[in-house]
């Protein structure tokens, strides 16, 4: 294992920048994984890092150990424990690091259920969408331009693996990714609306979930042919993102299981 001890190395730069930078990320193609849990399910999944970083400390760690041995071992960096905090995208670093390219979306269109996502800026609510997301056996998940960069850092520490088992396709226009969507398109809302659990939501779906402040943009809100609302009897006026898309996602699986039976 190559051990590196100085900020000025190549190698320290670029980590530090594929933490810190959104556009290094977007120019390099690549981003970082955070944490054991992260790199053992891309390993899990066929996902090889193309270079593990370990700190000193967490190079003594059992679990860091057996995943190191299944990297590439041209690829594997130890640092101090103070410069492995330098280059980590977190305030407590984890002990191992994994720089991975970003896969990219499949073609459209798309024929079964799926998540549109329009604006949606917050690591932390976007990494909990797309967990629940793949929880609930979504596959394919749209972001508008405005949302969060899908594979930073703090999204797949939020994601906690989930996305490995989604298809996510970034930057994309919401009217051509479901210009041909064969099934009906829902987005939430409080006026005009139908009553979630008075739908049938047995075939395939298109969810639109909106911003955290200002809900959907006005030509994504355009899309949907139907306006669905959750019934909050607490007289509460509005979930947070990720709570309202579990709360959907999950009555649709609801239906798919009891249409099994």
């Amino acid at each position: 294992m190559k051990r590196i001890t100085s900020r000025d190395n190549p190698a320290v730069k670029l980590l530090h920048a594929l933490a810190t930078s959104s556009r290094e990320r977007r120019k390099t193609g690549q981003t970082l994984l955070d944490g054991a849990h992260l790199l053992a399910v891309a390993l899990d999944c066929g996902v090889m890092p193309r270079q593990v970083v370990v700190s000193e400390s967490g190079a003594q760690d059992a679990e860091i150990r057996a995943l190191l041995a299944r990297c590439d071992p041209e690829g594997l960096i130890e640092l101090p424990d103070r410069l492995f905090a330098h280059v980590s995208p977190v305030d407590s670093p984890s002990g191992v690091l994994a720089v991975i390219a970003q896969p990219g979306g499949e073609q459209l269109p798309i024929t079964g259920s799926c998540i549109v996502l329009d604006g949606v800026q917050d690591p932390g609510n976007l990494g909990t969408i797309l967990r629940t997301a793949a929880a609930a056996g979504i596959l394919h998940v749209v972001l508008t331009p405005g949302c969060a960069q899908a594979w930073a850092p703090r999204v797949l520490r939020a994601g906690m693996g989930a996305h490995f088992g989604l298809i996510l396709h970034e930057g994309v226009d919401a009217s051509a990714a479901l210009a041909t969507f064969p099934g009906p398109i829902l987005a939430t809302d409080l006026q005009d609306s139908t009553d979630l659990y008075s739908l049938d939501l047995t075939g395939p779906v298109a969810w639109l979930f909106g911003s955290e402040g200002q809900g959907l943009s006005g030509p994504v809100r355009a899309l949907a042919t139907r306006r669905v609302r959750i019934p909050m009897p607490g007289g509460i006026e509005s979930l947070n993102v990720g709570v309202a898309a579990g709360i959907c996602l999950f009555e649709q699986v609801r239906q798919s299981r009891a249409m099994e039976r």
